[in-house]
């Protein structure tokens, strides 16, 4: 039996919309998953039955992540915040890590990662690390426009079977204090912090980059996919 898989969603407050690229289920059903779009939901009851009834946990791109959650104050730079999916994302990230759950983060799925387990991130990397590389690119989604070193003996070297990849980039903000229990696996060339993953549970990943952009084009990117659904088997 396919494993179930949580997806989180975007959402438009101006709307009252939820919505998700469909690449981020597409990618999860051809690795052997079966896709659930999450709504926000706050209810704890709620929050915890998700947790019971879910597999593995997806958590996707999106918006920047509100600095008050990092103990910071917004920078000129920090772009479109969502409270609703911050304060959803956050709260079911901590229950997800408490109970063990296989969990892959990418882009704003990795900062709201690290910021869940006491990490902090860079609100902006143009104006707050010098000699930064072009970390928003103007090329197609699925092509690869920079360099990530793999650091070997993690989930993630394992995953890819390589130490070096090429990857797609559409952020602004990053990694920056590595959270308590967490380790880097992952950097670009100007030392981004490109992926982290738990040191003290089962599998619980995140990915700078989108990887379910480039997986119909890198099958390399699918093993990425086949290794979550692996482990929440």
């Amino acid at each position: 039996m396919r494993p179930t898989i949580g997806i989180t969603c975007s959402y438009d407050d101006k709307t009252d919309r939820t919505f998700l690229p469909q690449a981020y289920a597409k990618a999860v059903e051809q690795a052997g998953g079966v896709p659930i779009l999450l709504p926000q939901v706050m209810a704890a009851d709620c929050l915890g039955q998700l947790v019971h009834i879910l597999d593995g946990i997806l958590f996707s791109g999106g918006v920047d992540v509100d600095p008050v959650h990092f103990g910071e104050e917004p920078l000129p730079a920090l772009g479109e915040i969502s409270p609703e999916r911050d304060s959803f994302e956050l709260a079911l990230a901590r229950q997800a890590l408490d109970a063990d759950l296989a969990v892959f983060a990418i882009c704003r799925g990795i900062q709201v990662l690290n910021i869940a387990a006491g990490g902090t991130i860079y609100q902006d990397l143009r104006t707050q690390l010098d000699k930064a590389l072009k970390h928003s690119q103007d090329a197609p989604r699925w092509y690869a426009t920079h360099k990530v070193t793999v650091k070997g003996g993690t989930f993630l070297a394992r995953a890819l079977q390589a130490r070096e990849v090429r990857v797609n980039s559409f952020h602004h903000q990053a990694v920056n204090r590595v959270a308590p229990g967490f380790r880097l696996s992952a950097t670009a060339p100007d030392g981004v912090i490109e992926a982290i993953e738990s040191e003290n549970h089962k599998y619980v990943v995140g990915v700078q980059w989108h990887p379910e952009g480039m997986w119909e084009k890198d099958t390399q990117m699918l093993k990425l996919f086949k290794s979550f659904i692996q482990a929440a088997k």
